[in-house]
Parts: structure tokens; C-alpha cells; sequence
């Protein structure tokens, strides 16, 4: 087996969500992926997938997606991430902010192996902070305010 499966999740976090390789995303997803906690409009699938990241990258072109720590045990991998961008294009119906964000979250990644011995990720659930991005981009008022 050529990279591990941690690798793998890095790769396709910085090469097609950071470096806008939306096209690339077949290379580490297989065409039925299955997004356990789909994000509102995402369909099902590769091609699912592959609209939510051109939403985000549309919503923010500056995006940067970083994995801060990594847990792999088996087929599943665990990363917790961050990411940060710049709302300059509509997002989910929100129409450019210009505000700079910084989200965290966590995503559970299960990946299979492939005739060709290449694994790629076969299912995923990503927890992430959208109360906190929704606060960020002033849609929902902070506690208190």
C-alpha cells in the first residue's frame, strides 16, 4: 500500500480544498462517497462533494483548510481541523460579508481499499462550528450582544 490513510486525508485537504483542485477530489474519494451529515444542499456522492467545496471555495476564495491533529486506528481516520477564509462571494444564501473567519471542526473519515491496493475515502462526517461561523458572519447575533 503506497500512503497511509492519514496521508491521504492530508493530501486531499491541502490539494483539492486549499489549492482549489475540485476536479482532483476522485483521486482520494470514491464516486459513492457517502457524507454522513450532509451540509444543507449537498447532494450525494462524488459530485455532491465536489459542489459543497466549489460552494465553499466560491463563498471563500482565500480559503485555507488546515488538519491540526490526526488520530488514525484502522480504516477510520479522525482530524481536527481549521480553517479560515474571507467571505467575499455568496455562501449557503448569504450574500459576500467581506468578514475573515475562522472556523474549527472535526471530520471522521473511513477509508477502503481499491482492487489497486490505493485506499480512498469511502465515507465521512464532518462536525464542524456553524453556529460559530454563522456568528462570524454576523447572520446570527453573538450571545449577549
Amino acid at each position: 500500500m503506497g500512503l497511509d490513510n492519514a496521508a491521504i486525508v492530508r493530501r486531499f485537504a491541502d490539494e483539492v480544498i486549499t489549492q482549489g483542485e475540485i476536479d482532483r477530489a476522485g483521486e482520494f474519494a470514491w464516486e459513492d462517497v457517502v457524507e454522513q451529515v450532509p451540509l444543507p444542499g449537498q447532494g450525494p456522492g462524488l459530485e455532491g462533494l465536489k459542489d459543497i467545496l466549489r460552494a465553499f471555495r466560491t463563498g471563500f476564495p482565500d480559503l485555507v483548510f488546515a488538519i491540526e491533529e490526526q488520530i488514525s486506528e484502522g480504516d477510520k481516520v479522525a482530524s481536527r481541523f481549521e480553517w479560515t477564509g474571507t467571505h467575499r462571494g455568496e455562501f449557503l444564501g448569504i450574500p459576500a460579508t467581506g468578514r475573515s473567519v475562522r472556523v474549527w471542526g472535526m471530520v471522521i473519515d473511513r477509508l477502503v481499499e481499491g482492487r489497486d491496493g490505493q485506499a480512498k475515502i469511502k465515507e465521512t462526517r464532518i462536525i464542524m462550528d456553524t453556529m460559530g461561523l454563522m456568528i462570524q458572519l454576523g447572520v446570527v447575533p453573538a450571545p449577549g450582544a
